[in-house]
């Protein structure tokens, strides 16, 4: 099984990070999580959840069962925050324009930064799912300069081949398509077939 890094900051979609942790919890990776204080309000605006005031053990209750460490957005001595601590992936999902911007410009103000920054660093695969429009030429040249550098950008753009029933379907479009960044198997939305003859 694999160690990921999942952190969630304060752009819309909460949901895509809760997803994620969820769906790599039920896989049976380790995950690391870590969560910024703007994510604390989209959370409680989008999803009624309130963290604001919760110990991290509190928070870890928070999703579903396995190996799951909650790190503080503070803690720049976490062990994530070592290039010598071995992680598969790191993914940042929701990706704020703040946060995206941050890591492209090489900034580690707070763990989830200082956590990407090492990934980068160390040729480990970074992806960021951001979820922003429209898009500004800034926002569009800090894209590219982090595809450069070896990131993944998986926005948070639901396809609609595979017949949506409602809002979770899209959710999972988003974070199985995650998943095949990762190349982690699933079956949590169904796959473009286009024209495939009798087969």
């Amino acid at each position: 099984m694999g160690r990921y890094i999942v952190g969630i900051t304060g752009a819309s979609g909460a949901v895509y990070g809760i997803e994620l942790i969820n769906r790599l919890l039920a896989g049976g990776h380790e995950l690391h999580v870590v969560i910024s204080p703007a994510a604390e309000l989209v959370m409680h605006d989008e999803l009624g959840l309130e963290l604001e005031g919760m110990g991290l053990n509190e928070r870890r209750a928070l999703f579903a069962d396995g190996k799951l460490l909650m790190h503080d957005y503070h803690d720049i001595a976490a062990v994530i925050a070592s290039g010598s601590y071995l992680c598969d992936a790191m993914i940042i999902a929701p990706c704020s324009m703040g946060s995206l911007s941050a890591v492209s410009g090489g900034r580690s103000d707070n763990l989830i930064e200082r956590a990407a920054d090492v990934m980068l660093k160390e040729r480990r695969p970074l992806v960021l799912v951001p979820r922003e429009t429209p898009l500004s030429s800034v926002h569009l040249r800090n894209m590219l300069r982090l595809s450069e550098d070896g990131a993944v950008i998986v926005p948070a753009m639901p396809a609609f081949y595979h017949k949506p029933q409602g809002v979770g379907d899209m959710v999972d479009f988003v974070v199985g398509k995650v998943l095949d960044v990762l190349r982690l198997p699933h079956d949590i939305f169904a796959r473009y077939r286009g024209n495939i003859g009798d087969e």
